[in-house]
């Protein structure tokens, strides 16, 4: 495929289990040549909607098609070319590092050098220790490891960074960003929000079964400009808002945000009436909303 092509296509898919309707009509494409980052509450339907495009799954009803193929009825053929990491790593406790990446490189038949791919995601020095010894963000890179050994076209990558350490974070960026590069249309499920903004060309936001965004971070945020300070912990927002008609919502222990345009005058009664309740601005800045106030404003946040 060329870069741009849609390498995974969902249409009006649904998933049920029982009398939950898990999944309700869900439509979208993830592109070769790009991160597509997928986001959403806990029980939001993105986990059941990346297992039918991985084939772990079967659909209710809609057609997937991952590279062309339908998952469901053409598995094999999809498997030699699509890698999967999936969270609980699915290895064998007393599996060596090495061995099982040989092993999956074997399978694969893909011609990946196993031992390349090992230290690709930093794991050299732990190539003889056992899936039970490693600590929770090497299993995260071991997993990652298994997944590149197809040496994929497109790859479903389930929270790879979660429990992984400041510097293995960087590794595994620096490879989804590569796989990328490569052509790969590679699809991040992630709770981590800093992540999806570090890495991903497209979001798409599940909430309830539904999607309730799809576009490039700069498509989510635009017409969502803020103003985001931080000062003591004491701010009488009710009285800034009397004074000033600027409504602050307090989000951190000294951090506030106003859901407005940064504009001259607003930052100028803002800092005037903050210099009057002798509040000092240790920080002020002002554009887009991140992707955490996005994510916040288009879901309910479920938990089932």
């Amino acid at each position: 495929m060329n870069d741009g092509d849609a390498a995974v296509r969902v249409d009006d898919l649904h998933v049920r289990y029982g009398d939950v309707h898990a999944v309700r009509g869900v439509g979208f494409e993830a592109h070769s040549g790009q991160v597509t980052a997928v986001l959403g509450p806990n029980g939001a339907g993105k986990t059941s909607t990346i297992e039918v495009c991985e084939g772990l799954r079967r659909s209710s009803a809609g057609t997937v098609r991952v590279l062309g193929l339908d998952p469901a009825a053409e598995q094999p053929r999809l498997s030699a070319r699509m890698g999967v990491m999936l969270q609980d790593g699915g290895v064998y406790p007393g599996a060596k590092v090495a061995e099982t990446v040989h092993q999956y490189a074997g399978l694969a038949g893909r011609g990946v050098d196993a031992d390349a791919v090992v230290e690709q995601v930093g794991l050299t020095d732990r190539r003889n220790a056992t899936w039970r010894s490693l600590s929770g963000g090497e299993r995260q890179r071991l997993s990652l490891a298994l997944a590149l050994t197809t040496r994929p076209e497109v790859a479903f990558l389930d929270e790879p960074t979660s429990g992984v350490d400041v510097h293995g974070r960087d590794t595994i960026r620096g490879i989804v960003r590569g796989l990328a590069a490569e052509g790969c249309a590679v699809v991040l499920a992630t709770h981590e929000l800093d992540e999806a903004e570090r890495l991903a060309d497209r979001v798409i936001i599940f909430d309830q079964g539904a999607i309730v965004a799809d576009g490039t971070l700069a498509e989510l945020r635009r017409g969502h400009d803020e103003i985001r300070f931080r000062t003591t912990a004491d701010v009488d927002l009710a009285a800034l808002a009397a004074a000033t008609g600027l409504h602050a919502s307090r989000v951190g222990a000294d951090e506030y945000v106003i859901d407005a345009p940064a504009q001259p005058r607003l930052i100028a009664e803002l800092t005037g009436w903050l210099a009057d309740q002798g509040h000092p601005i240790d920080d002020l800045r002002s554009g887009a909303q991140r992707l955490e106030d996005v994510f916040r404003r288009l879901t309910t946040g479920g938990t089932s």
